[in-house]
């Protein structure tokens, strides 16, 4: 992992302070990680973002606007570096430490790494990420974010919010400010997503993603993603989201049981 990630987290005495921090962390279990790349490559990473209009994946909804994709070969070859150092034997060891959760491993899909990215009035609602990868049978466990935005001012917002599970206070805000990480259990305790951003023309909120998943073993239970409302959402708003995400969660268990694994249709590379 030399030359991608910062060396003073790969200490024995830093591990072992992320690991406390990690199992302490309110309201879910996590970390926030400012300069987490070394300087050099997250640089790289920023200046040579892909421009959000190549992004094949459009996530637009009542609930989201942003777009992402996770075809490495389209990007510069830093992505691809970093992608092989978050999905290496060395770093599974250092996130099984920190978390606690043994047999860690990425997937080569759009649900192993990526990028995000939003442009002026993007935003995710607060939502619960599904924890089960179908193709791959993989119980999801950790999310890594590693935001790349330089520059970022306060106004702009696009802070990742992390509620408590009962979602009646915000209980935590991360800024995504350039080169910080977060890394956050996927379970029902972490809901969590970003307010609609106010940014200049040709600035956008971006993101490294990396997620990890286990066997699917004891105690697993699924869980579909589904977006939940804030407390202070318009009435129409809450409305619609309570009839529009167990419609989305039955219907895609239906597919499923009928053998349809990929239920991605905003995903346009699966047009290609």
């Amino acid at each position: 992992m030399e030359n991608v990630i910062n060396p003073a987290y790969l200490t024995p005495e830093k591990i072992e302070e992320l690991k406390n921090s990690f199992a302490t962390a309110k309201p879910c279990k996590h970390l926030v990680l400012p300069n987490f790349l070394t300087e050099e490559l997250a640089t790289s990473l920023f200046e040579n973002f892909p421009k959000i209009d190549s992004l094949n994946v459009k996530r637009k909804s009542i609930n989201e606007d942003k777009s992402e994709d996770y075809h490495f070969d389209r990007f510069h070859p830093d992505f691809s570096r970093l992608k092989s150092v978050v999905s290496s034997p060395e770093m599974y060891q250092f996130m099984e430490t920190i978390t606690g959760i043994e047999g860690l491993r990425t997937t080569d899909d759009a649900l192993g790494s990526g990028v995000h990215q939003g442009k002026n009035g993007s935003y995710v609602d607060v939502h619960i990420d599904v924890n089960y990868n179908p193709a791959e049978n993989l119980w999801r466990r950790i999310n890594l974010l590693i935001y790349l935005n330089k520059n970022w001012r306060p106004e702009y917002g696009g802070d990742l919010e992390l509620w408590n599970k009962a979602m009646t206070t915000c209980e935590a805000k991360v800024p995504c400010d350039f080169n910080r990480a977060v890394i956050f259990l996927t379970d029902e305790n972490a809901p969590h997503g970003y307010s609609k951003i106010t940014v200049p023309e040709g600035e956008t909120r971006k993101s490294f993603y990396t997620y990890y998943f286990t066997e699917v073993g004891e105690g697993f239970n699924y869980s579909d993603s589904r977006f939940i409302s804030r407390p202070d959402d318009p009435a129409m708003k809450k409305v619609a989201t309570g009839i529009k995400e167990p419609v989305k969660i039955t219907a895609k268990r239906i597919l499923n049981k009928l053998g349809v694994k990929s239920l991605d249709f905003q995903d346009k590379n699966k047009k290609k």
